[in-house]
């Protein structure tokens, strides 16, 4: 996952979009990388948005998407790894 997503943030920014209001590359979301982890029935899932400003936004869950805190972690990949595993909670 970090891999792909540092390919994505070095393609460079989306340009600002106009349609109802104006997007500029920080508002907008390049790409969302998710993993799911081990369950049978609820499988924890994970993953990073890579914004158009090239940060990287850890979150948790499919549908109900909470964004998480990736303070006190050498990287969001490790917050979403560690979440995963079922040691964040």
């Amino acid at each position: 996952m970090r891999e792909r997503a540092l390919q994505i943030r070095a393609e460079g920014p989306p340009k600002t979009a106009n349609l109802l209001r104006t997007f500029k590359p920080a508002d907008q979301v390049t790409a969302r990388l998710e993993l799911s982890g081990r369950g049978l029935l609820h499988k924890p899932v994970a993953g990073v948005d890579v914004r158009g400003d090239g940060t990287f936004v850890p979150y948790r869950g499919g549908l109900r998407r909470e964004e998480l805190d990736p303070s006190g972690h050498d990287t969001p990949f490790d917050l979403v790894r560690e979440t995963l595993e079922g040691t964040d909670r």
